[in-house]
């Protein structure tokens, strides 16, 4: 039997207590690691320890591999229907909003967004859970006209044993992502979490139970990615990775699937999204938007829009209404209730932003505002904006995942689409004019998986999400996302052909 730790809350936003599992939840209980490794998680507020979980190795997925594939084989997959499938899905949303704000307790300490913003990952999570359970028994094939001495029709099977490894940004909302359409199509599931915030999926478990999921359907395995992460990539019974993270991880495990079973991959990876601002512009929404595109979770997000192009005309009046907007941001303690940006989620993103902020100075941008740590203590960053950008700086370039944008001026809108699809990456974009026909027209000529017109990073469930070029493989959310987790079978039935 695993240990658990209990941490009491006594802030403004939230008071009360959580008590959360430690060990690795495999095949329906919680259990040691085999090397009886731990993984400190830290307080990104003051850098200090909140407890330590336990790490898990080759050998604990190889152990929940092989639950996983038990489970799926003797008690899941087509052998649950589908309206029990998405009963369960429902029921497991319904316990979440029940605990709705001690989990978004839980994330705000783990990862150091606000509380208020952890609370709307949470709301959002219960909302893809139930998204899928309603799709659960409507995953359907077709019959297919070919002659009258022949039946042809197509199944849907669920693909098996599916691998997810998510990031540290978004933990619960990036778990519902991929547990939504995997059970609901039938496949069971191991998951793990980032080594840096794995505490919501962990108080998760006993909820897996209580919705009534059979035993090592969920497993989540704590653990680095150069271990357990690439033991799940490597894992023979696994059949199909599911992976958000930075595309230099990506590689690895598309390199990893291809050199073993040639597992299924899908990929959400990096990106480096444009904003493009039209003279016409409503001034104030935009600013608004265009903040929220880039500081949105301390600027942690994929979808950033950390380079932003403005058009000459409103250049100026833009600069000056974004740069007040972007100084009336609080940065601070996550709990306090008007705080916005509280600190990156690690020391080694913290320097790591650094780092890209001191190369902006050194390549010759201005810091129009921040550009500096903000206090003492903890990983907490100035929200940064750069001016006199050139394209081939690093800032303007390469994906940040802070709170830094880079301003950059431009004259025609040949040009702006140019500077934005100058890039190796393509997950999202935002186009900001009045001319809803040069909207549309910009927007289908930047190459990325999402375009936003006149809002940024407003995504919604039942829309599919994913990137073009180095952003990544496949579809997240919607309809589209159960075509990666479902195998398409044809069956061809003869009624009457001789031979």
């Amino acid at each position: 039997m695993s240990s658990s730790f209990t941490y009491q809350f006594d802030t403004p936003t939230y008071k009360g207590t959580s008590t959360v599992p430690t060990g690795l939840f495999i095949n329906g209980k919680f259990v040691e690691p085999v090397q009886k490794g731990t993984i400190e998680v830290l307080n990104p507020v003051n850098g200090k320890v909140i407890t330590s979980v336990a790490a898990g190795t080759a050998a604990d997925i190889d152990i929940a591999a092989q639950a996983a594939r038990k489970a799926y084989k003797e008690r899941w997959g087509l052998k649950v229907p589908g309206v029990q499938r998405g009963r369960m899905l429902s029921k497991l949303a319904d316990l979440l909003q029940a605990n709705v704000d001690e989990f978004s307790a839980l994330e705000a300490l783990d990862v150091g967004k606000t509380f208020n913003a952890a609370r709307n990952s949470t709301f959002s999570t219960i909302a893809a859970l139930r998204y899928y359970a309603g799709w659960a028994d409507k995953i359907q094939g077709k019959t297919i006209e070919t002659n009258e001495t022949k039946l042809a029709y197509t199944r849907h099977e669920p693909i098996g044993v599916v691998g997810a490894i998510i990031p540290w940004n978004f933990p619960l909302a990036m778990l519902s992502w991929k547990i939504g359409p995997a059970l609901a199509a039938g496949n069971a599931v191991i998951l793990k979490p980032s080594e840096l915030t794995p505490l919501t999926a962990l108080r998760l478990c006993p909820l897996f139970v209580e919705a009534g999921f059979p035993d090592g359907v969920i497993n989540i395995v704590n653990g680095y990615g150069s271990t357990a992460g690439q033991a799940l990539s490597e894992h023979m019974a696994v059949d199909k990775i599911a992976f958000t993270g930075s595309t230099l991880t990506g590689r690895k495990i598309m390199e990893a699937a291809a050199k073993t079973n040639l597992k299924k991959v899908t990929l959400e990876l990096g990106g480096k999204s444009p904003s493009v601002i039209f003279d016409d512009v409503n001034l104030e929404q935009t600013v608004k938007w265009v903040s929220h595109g880039i500081f949105l979770n301390h600027g942690q997000a994929c979808t950033a829009s950390s380079r932003i192009f403005v058009q000459a005309g409103i250049y100026d009046k833009f600069l000056k209404a974004f740069a007040e907007h972007t100084l009336s941001l609080k940065v601070g303690d996550p709990f306090e209730p008007d705080t916005y940006q509280g600190p990156q989620v690690s020391q080694t993103q913290f320097e790591r932003i650094m780092g890209y902020i001191k190369s902006g100075k050194e390549d010759g941008a201005t810091v129009h505002i921040g550009g500096e740590r903000h206090g003492n203590e903890g990983y907490f960053i100035q929200p940064t904006i750069f001016t006199e950008c050139k394209p081939s700086m690093k800032i303007v370039q390469e994906e940040i995942f802070g709170p830094v944008a880079a301003i950059i001026k431009f004259t025609t809108e040949e040009e702006a689409v140019q500077q934005a699809n100058n890039t190796l990456y393509g997950l999202a974009c935002s186009v900001f004019t009045r001319d809803i026909d040069r909207a549309i027209r910009v927007a289908h000529s930047i190459e990325a998986g999402t375009a936003w017109i006149n809002c940024h990073n407003s995504t919604e469930l039942s829309v599919p999400f994913g990137g073009f070029k180095q952003s990544g493989i496949g579809r997240e959310l919607g309809e589209y996302a159960l075509e990666h987790y479902t195998n398409v079978k044809a069956v061809h039935v003869n009624i009457g052909h001789r031979l």
